[in-house]
C-alpha cells in the first residue's frame, strides 16, 4: 500500500481539499474513494480525527484528516456491502455471506474441516483394506502354484517305492511344520488358523485333483506327520 501511494499525487495545489485527494496514474478508483472519505466527513458520518488519533468535533483541516479503521469499515459496509478491501477486512469477514454471522461461517468452517478429515481417514481405510486384499490374493496364488507343482509330480509318478514315498511324506510333514509355525525362528502362517482350515482350502481350489480330496489329505497328512517324527526318533 505505500509503494502504491508514494505514486499517487494530488489533484491540484489551489486549496486544502485539492491538495488532500489524490490520483493514482492507474489505480482509477484512488481519487472518487477519497472524495467520498471527505464528504462523509463533512456530513457527519465518519468522525475524523487529527493525526494523533483524538477525535474532533470541530473541523480538521482536509490535510491533517485521520478516521479510525472501526469507523471505516462501518462506513464502507453501508455504502458498499459487496467490497471487502483487504487493509480493513479480515480473511473470514470477506468469505463471510451478509446473512450469516462470523461465528456461524466459523461453526460452518469447523464442521467442513472434520468432515474433510473424516473423509481423508476412509481414503486411507480403503487404501490399507485394498492392500491387504492384494496380500492375501498373493498367498493364495503363491499357495496353488505350490500345491499345482505338488500335484504334477505327484502325476509324473507311476510307481513310487517306500523310500521314495518316505521322502515326499517328509517334505509334506516339513511343509505343514513351516506353515502351522512350528519351527524355531517361523512364524504360523496368517491366512489359516488351523492345519483343517488348510484343507478345506486345498480341497476347494483343487477339486477334482486326484489326490487332494478333503478325505485324502486328512489322512496323509497326519500319516506325513507321523513318519517324520519316526524318522526323529
Amino acid at each position: 500500500m505505500d509503494e502504491e501511494l508514494r505514486h499517487a499525487k494530488p489533484i491540484g495545489q489551489s486549496n486544502a481539499l485539492s491538495r488532500a485527494i489524490l490520483r493514482h496514474p492507474y489505480l482509477k478508483c484512488l481519487e472518487p474513494r477519497i472524495r467520498a472519505i471527505q464528504t462523509a466527513i463533512d456530513s457527519g458520518e465518519i468522525t475524523a480525527c487529527r493525526e494523533d488519533g483524538r477525535k474532533d468535533d470541530g473541523h480538521v483541516a482536509y490535510e491533517r484528516r485521520h478516521v479510525y479503521g472501526l469507523d471505516l469499515k462501518e462506513w464502507a459496509k453501508k455504502i458498499a456491502p459487496t467490497e471487502r478491501p483487504t487493509f480493513l477486512f479480515d480473511e473470514i469477514e470477506r468469505d463471510a455471506h451478509s446473512a450469516i454471522s462470523a461465528d456461524s461461517y466459523r461453526a460452518l468452517k469447523a464442521a467442513h474441516d472434520a468432515k474433510v478429515q473424516q473423509l481423508a481417514a476412509a481414503h486411507e481405510r480403503i487404501r490399507e483394506l485394498h492392500d491387504a486384499k492384494n496380500s492375501a490374493e498373493a498367498e493364495r496364488d503363491a499357495l496353488r502354484v505350490m500345491v499345482e507343482n505338488l500335484g504334477k509330480q505327484a502325476k509324473s509318478v507311476v510307481q513310487v517305492d517306500d523310500r521314495s514315498e518316505t521322502s515326499y511324506q517328509h517334505m509334506v510333514a516339513a511343509l505343514l511344520d513351516c506353515i502351522a509355525g512350528n519351527l524355531p525362528n517361523i512364524e504360523k502362517h496368517p491366512s489359516f488358523e488351523s492345519e483343517a482350515k488348510l484343507i478345506d482350502k486345498i480341497d476347494d481350489f483343487y477339486r477334482g485333483y486326484r489326490g487332494l480330496s478333503k478325505s485324502n489329505l486328512s489322512r496323509k497328512f497326519p500319516e506325513a506327520k507321523r513318519r517324520l517324527r519316526e524318522q526323529d526318533t
